[in-house]
C-alpha cells in the first residue's frame, strides 16, 4: 500500500481514492502510478496510525514540502488529515499543502477552511474553468452545478485562515478558457497557477 511517494522536492500523501469530482482529465484515468511510485490504487484506507509510522519511516531527503494528493480528494478524511497535520507540524520542520478540489464544506456539510489554521502552510484549489457551465462538463461532480460557488467560497475562505491560496487550472483548457480563469482569480485576490496535464504523449 503506497502512502508516501515523492514527486519533485514534494513528498506526496496518497490517504484515499475517493473523490466527488471525475475530471475528464483526471491522471488516475491514465495509470496507476505517478513517477516512480508504487500504485496508488489502495486496498484499504491507511490509519492516521499507519500514515503517521510511514512517515517517520520514509526518507525525506530532497523534499521540502508535505503535499497531501494522492488518487482521491484528501479531504475526503478531513479529520485524518488534520490529525496528521499536527503531527507533522510538532516533529518537522516541513511545509505542509493540500491539494484539493475545494468542496470540503460540501462534502462535510459545514464550513471546514477554519480547521486548516496553524496546521496548513499552502492550499491549492482545483478551478479547472471560469463558469459553472464549463466547471460540471469538466470536472462532473457529484454535486451538480452548486460545486463551483462552494469551491469558490471555501478557497476564499482559506485565505483567512491559511498563508498561502493557489487556484489552478490544467492546461487542457483552452486560452481563452484560462485567461477567462485568470481574470476571476484576480478578482477573488487568489493567484493562478497552469498546470501541465500529466496524461500527454
Amino acid at each position: 500500500m503506497t502512502i508516501f511517494y515523492k514527486f519533485g522536492e514534494g513528498l506526496y500523501v496518497n490517504v484515499t481514492n475517493r473523490c466527488p469530482c471525475d475530471c475528464v482529465f483526471c491522471i488516475r484515468q491514465n495509470g496507476d502510478c505517478v513517477g516512480d511510485s508504487q500504485s496508488l490504487w489502495l486496498e484499504r484506507e491507511p490509519t492516521v496510525e499507519e500514515i503517521i509510522s510511514d512517515f517517520e519511516k520514509t526518507d525525506k531527503t530532497g523534499c521540502s514540502e508535505v503535499v497531501f494528493c494522492g488518487y482521491g480528494e484528501p479531504l475526503v478524511r478531513l479529520d485524518a488529515v488534520l490529525e496528521v497535520c499536527k503531527f507533522i507540524r510538532k516533529n518537522s520542520d516541513m511545509k505542509i499543502r493540500i491539494n484539493t478540489n475545494g468542496l470540503s464544506d460540501l462534502i462535510h456539510g459545514k464550513p471546514t477552511a477554519q480547521l486548516l489554521e496553524g496546521r496548513v502552510d499552502t492550499v491549492s484549489v482545483s478551478l479547472n474553468a471560469s463558469s459553472k457551465k464549463e466547471y460540471v462538463k469538466l470536472t462532473r461532480p457529484a454535486y451538480g452545478e452548486k460545486a463551483f460557488d462552494a469551491m469558490l467560497k471555501f478557497a476564499q475562505d482559506c485565505k483567512k485562515y491559511v498563508p498561502n491560496v493557489v487556484f489552478t487550472v490544467v492546461d487542457v483548457i483552452s486560452e481563452e478558457e484560462i485567461e477567462a480563469c485568470r481574470l476571476l482569480a484576480q478578482k477573488t485576490g487568489i493567484p493562478l497557477r497552469v498546470r501541465a496535464y500529466e496524461g500527454k504523449e
